[in-house]
């Protein structure tokens, strides 16, 4: 008798899950069902419509550590498929990555459009069948076989994969809550930070290379590029730092005050004894002038402005309480936070399935025979570059393997 899996949503971890179990087990009927009217939606759009499809990052002791929640179940599962065998079953198919200096893989053409064709391809070439509009409701478990309920009708199957990516809201997962599993809170990560009427969103586009951003009040920090936007601040530091600080920031409902180090190479001291120096050696020349930072032009003058130094003062007349301020404004910007926006494509959603519950080396429910989870309904997640990528593709491999029986 012919084994029939459902795979509950055509995202990534979904769709990769689908298209190698096809591949490793023919005799196996593969039945993806897809609530909405496309697949791979955030695979479209991710990188800007180029697909950041991995990490070049292959010691899985390294990448673990930029997944603020999942570190030592990823560990497990990447044991079993890490970056290196993403890159190569895409290079089998056809599909070249390459890497960017920060260390983001690509396809080479640069289109996200070339890994969907190629996992398309696949599932047409090992048969599974895609149903779209099928938005599952209820599963129950009969005996040794479920029953997936939609609005309109209802699958038989065998095993279930739930690879259906995140939920806002905790009463979302109602449907899998009634399996007997429990649910890690859902909280956004990934999203920048939201300071509405603040004099600094006047910069809007400017971007400094390097600054480190803090939580005050909290040792929750991370260094890297900052961009200021009309509404406040992103850029790689802001998105991390929201991943790691996502549940701090939901309880504290988006409202805290961030300090800002623009300049995270030098110490107060070190400022000190720069701009001292400068009284001498520079005291005919306006403040405002070129600054040894390497700061933005306007940017810097935007700093002067906020320390209360006059566009034409020199370095002679810097009074010590301008100069404290000053230094104040380098190392330590209070910058009050209100809210936040969605980070374009990236938005990922912290919390799921609670990892307790799944067994890490096959992807089963730890409660239910043959019920897997893969994906982002786990409780999993990655800051920014690839990383929600790989638990996608690996858990949807993982799951895969065990489903048909073998190592892939």
């Amino acid at each position: 008798m012919i084994k029939t899996v459902c795979i509950v949503g055509g995202g990534a971890s979904g769709l990769f899950c689908a298209v190698n179990l096809a591949r490793m087990d023919r005799n196996i009927k593969v039945l993806l069902l897809e609530k909405s009217n496309k697949l791979l939606s955030k695979v479209k759009i991710s990188g800007g419509g180029r697909c950041n499809v991995t990490h070049a990052c292959f010691d899985i002791e390294a990448m673990a550590k930029r997944y603020p929640r999942g570190r030592h179940f990823v560990k497990k599962v990447f044991h079993q498929f890490f970056t290196t065998d993403t890159i190569q079953w895409f290079r089998e198919r056809g599909v070249p990555l390459k890497t960017e200096a920060d260390g983001r893989m690509f396809p080479v053409t640069d289109s996200s459009e070339t890994i969907i064709d190629c996992l398309l391809e696949e599932a047409g070439r090992y048969g599974v069948e895609i149903k779209m509009h099928c938005d599952v409701k209820r599963i129950e478990k009969n005996a040794e076989r479920f029953t997936l309920y939609t609005r309109e009708t209802f699958f038989n199957c065998d095993s279930v994969v739930i690879a259906c990516g995140g939920f806002p809201k905790t009463a979302l997962f109602q449907w899998l809550k009634d399996l007997g599993h429990t649910i890690a809170e859902p909280v956004p990560s990934l999203f920048t930070f939201n300071s509405p009427q603040h004099a600094i969103t006047q910069l809007m586009g400017l971007s400094v290379p390097d600054a480190r951003v803090t939580i005050m009040g909290t040792k929750l920090h991370q260094q890297g590029p900052v961009l200021i936007t009309h509404w406040g601040v992103s850029g790689p530091a802001v998105l991390r730092l929201s991943a790691w600080a996502a549940r701090e920031l939901a309880a504290r409902q988006w409202t805290f005050t961030t300090l800002i180090n623009w300049v995270p190479d030098l110490t107060e001291a070190v400022l000190r004894d720069l701009f001292q120096a400068y009284r001498s050696e520079k005291a005919a020349q306006k403040i405002s002038g070129r600054n040894a930072f390497e700061l933005p032009g306007r940017f810097w003058h935007f700093l002067l402005q906020q320390s209360g130094i006059q566009e034409e003062m020199r370095w002679a007349d810097l009074p010590a309480k301008l100069q404290h301020q000053l230094i104040r404004n380098l190392t330590a910007f209070e910058l009050p936070v209100k809210g936040k926006t969605t980070y374009k494509e990236e938005f990922v959603t912290a919390g799921g399935i609670t990892l307790s519950e799944i067994e890490p080396h096959t992807m089963m429910s730890k409660k239910i025979n043959n019920l897997f989870f893969t994906g982002e309904i786990i409780d999993v997640d990655g800051i920014t570059g690839g990383y929600n990528f790989q638990n996608a593709w690996s858990t949807g491999f993982v799951a895969a393997s065990c489903i048909a029986g073998n190592n892939g």
